[in-house]
């Protein structure tokens, strides 16, 4: 193994225009489910300069309905909510669509419990779990960072409506790595829109006191590689500035390139859907491992098929790091928790409306309760008993 090296990772806000349109997704979600915790929703956001189309399908039982002008006033709110009143995007001024429709019977068939027959996989797909010692949180460092810069900034702009800084920005962090741990920043890159005609040293000198606030001490990288706004202007930003859409940033979602990832992305499903309750199921799991000091870090995927409740495969790697074998760590999880897509939401509570906290500054790594009450269930260490006494 190589313990020596540099490593990055990358973070977008949430004014980053496939950040608004996974907020805005997982708002539609969080709406079905206030209506109805079984509601099925698989929604998808496009923005552009002032345009905001969504499409997707959704079912709920008969007597409980939702409206167009509902969901429209949901959207403009978020698009308020994140900060945007700009020209080229404006919460109030923009165009909408709806393209919502009810959900194909065929699926239907395939997910629902009837009979002897468990609720089944909404989909078939692979998805994976990690957890490392590397932060509190048993985050791999630059993603880490990468998002608690952001978060920072967004937290001046929203307190300040005077401040040069508007929603869209990005961070990046590249971090030296000996005997296999992080120890310093080697660069850090942070683009940030801005208020027109201000200061790029104002906007620099912003964002150095937010990284060395964020970093532990002693991590600032060098003067040299430090770069703020790289291109020297960034006004024109957010949908104006590019085009957005639901799902485009599953690695800054989960862990920064640090873990493989299955493919599917997140935001504007509902927990039926394997490709966000597994993968929530997974990080749970490995941090828990983790935690429990079974390994310095540890990768889990499970995989499923459509319509079937129990899960194909479940695959523990430690990387070497582990204090027992891995296939007897999967014997011990497997033992522990109902991995059906049932058990898992039933498990993680997860029919509830807690998913617009997670659509920006990722899903994993987080407070439990963040945001909202329920939220980052899956952020829980509470298995590390049980898995001692079954070891």
């Amino acid at each position: 193994m190589k313990n020596n090296y540099f490593f990055t990772s990358e973070s977008v806000s949430e004014g980053h225009p496939d950040k608004i349109c996974d907020r805005i997704s997982d708002a539609v979600v969080d709406l079905m489910l206030k209506k109805y915790p079984e509601a099925r929703v698989a929604c998808e956001t496009m923005v552009s300069t002032n345009r905001t189309i969504i499409a997707g399908e959704y079912r709920l039982p008969n007597g409980i309905n939702i409206t167009n002008d509902e969901i429209e006033k949901l959207v403009r709110k978020t698009i308020y909510d994140i900060g945007y009143e700009q020209e080229g995007f404006h919460w109030e001024k923009m165009h909408f669509e709806c393209h919502l429709h009810s959900q194909s019977s065929d699926i239907a068939i395939g997910v629902d419990k009837s009979g002897n027959k468990d609720e089944g996989a909404g989909d078939q797909g692979l998805m994976f779990g990690y957890a490392c010692n590397e932060t509190d949180a048993l985050m791999p460092a630059p993603i880490y960072y990468s998002h608690k810069i952001l978060k920072e900034l967004a937290l001046i702009r929203h307190n300040d409506k005077n401040s040069i800084l508007l929603p869209d920005s990005k961070s990046q962090i590249s971090l030296e790595y000996k005997d296999g741990k992080p120890v310093r920043a080697s660069s850090i890159v942070v683009s940030t829109q801005h208020q027109k005609n201000c200061s790029q040293d104002d906007i620099r000198e912003i964002v150095r006191e937010t990284v060395n606030k964020v970093l532990p001490e002693g991590w600032m990288c060098p003067e040299e590689e430090f770069y703020v706004n790289p291109t020297g202007i960034f006004e024109i930003g957010g949908p104006d500035g590019d085009a957005g859409l639901t799902g485009r940033k599953i690695i800054v979602d989960t862990y920064g390139g640090a873990s493989p990832h299955g493919g599917g992305a997140f935001s504007g499903k509902d927990p039926t859907k394997v490709d966000r309750s597994a993968a929530y199921l997974t990080r749970y799991l490995a941090k828990n491992v983790v935690a429990a000091g079974l390994a310095l870090k540890c990768t889990i995927q499970i995989a499923y098929a459509i319509g079937v409740s129990k899960p194909l495969s479940l695959y523990v790697n430690t990387g070497g790091t582990g204090k027992i074998e891995d296939h007897k760590i999967e014997k011990i999880l497997t033992n522990l928790v109902d991995m059906s897509p049932r058990g898992i939401r039933e498990h993680l509570k997860l029919n509830k409306p807690i998913y617009v906290p997670t659509a920006a500054y990722g899903h994993f790594g987080r407070i439990p309760n963040e945001g909202v009450e329920g939220s980052f269930s899956w952020e829980k260490t509470d298995l590390v008993e049980t898995i001692l006494k079954e070891l």
